[in-house]
């Protein structure tokens, strides 16, 4: 029986790297969390294989789009990977997506956390609005 090695750089865990899974958690959790690393640490590394991809795309797009962050760096690679139900190896594309945060990034984080507050004491008013005619 003959093994194969993939050889990888073997990199410490980052702590603003996001790895994320299709599987695993909703959009929306990776969003917030890619929000709090920006805020903790400046930038957010996110990465993801194969059908992956198009989440944190996803995720990277909306952080640019609501002005909170800038891309740095994108990285498109393949990487070798055991198919354990074929036990051959198979190639998988991988993404990196470096965001960096945006210099208006403070004061949205500040406004987002105000109006969530604002808008629960309107949105009953209006609907009862709608109720009446």
């Amino acid at each position: 029986m003959t093994t194969v090695a993939v050889s990888a750089p073997i990199e410490p865990q980052k702590k603003n790297r996001i790895q994320v899974s299709n599987t695993k958690k909703p959009l929306f959790f990776y969003v917030n969390l890619a929000k709090r690393y920006i805020q903790q640490h400046n930038e957010v590394e996110l990465s993801a294989l194969g059908m992956a991809i198009t989440t944190v795309v996803t995720i990277a797009e909306i952080l640019k789009n609501n002005g909170l962050a800038t891309q740095k760096k994108v990285c498109t690679s393949t990487i070798g990977m055991k198919d354990e139900n074929k036990g051959r190896l198979i190639q998988k594309a991988k993404i990196e997506i470096v965001l960096g945060k945006s210099e208006k990034f403070d004061s949205l984080m500040t406004a987002a956390t105000t109006t969530p507050d604002a808008a629960a004491t309107t949105a009953p008013e209006a609907s009862t609005e709608d109720h009446k005619e």
